[in-house]
């Protein structure tokens, strides 16, 4: 069964697509039926920059199990690092680590 009801967010990180880097704005999650995993529903999770076309997008197709397990693993990887440090405003880190200034 389809929800069509989708999770959408304002994100800010990159994605690597078939061209390379880019930046990502936008997140969607959904529960449909996936285009290439072998399964009858999925969860699916879709990265994209919509300003910048439909092949700047990176698309994940996840059984219930394996999405939650995802939950539990960004979770605990945040909770074991010192608070703010993957954080929008700890940006000042990724210019030493990059060689390129923050947006």
């Amino acid at each position: 069964m389809c929800t069509y009801l989708t999770e959408q967010r304002a994100i800010e990180g990159s994605g690597k697509g078939s061209t390379g880097w880019f930046a990502l704005t936008d997140a969607a999650v959904y529960v449909d039926h996936p285009v290439h995993a072998q399964y009858e529903h999925t969860v699916n999770i879709d990265f994209a920059n919509p300003a910048k076309g439909p092949s700047a997008r990176v698309a994940v197709e996840l059984t219930e199990e394996s999405a939650l397990a995802l939950v539990d693993a960004i979770r605990e990887a945040l909770a074991a690092a010192p608070p703010g440090l993957a954080s929008a405003s700890a940006a000042s880190g990724a210019s030493s680590r990059s060689g390129r200034v923050p947006a």
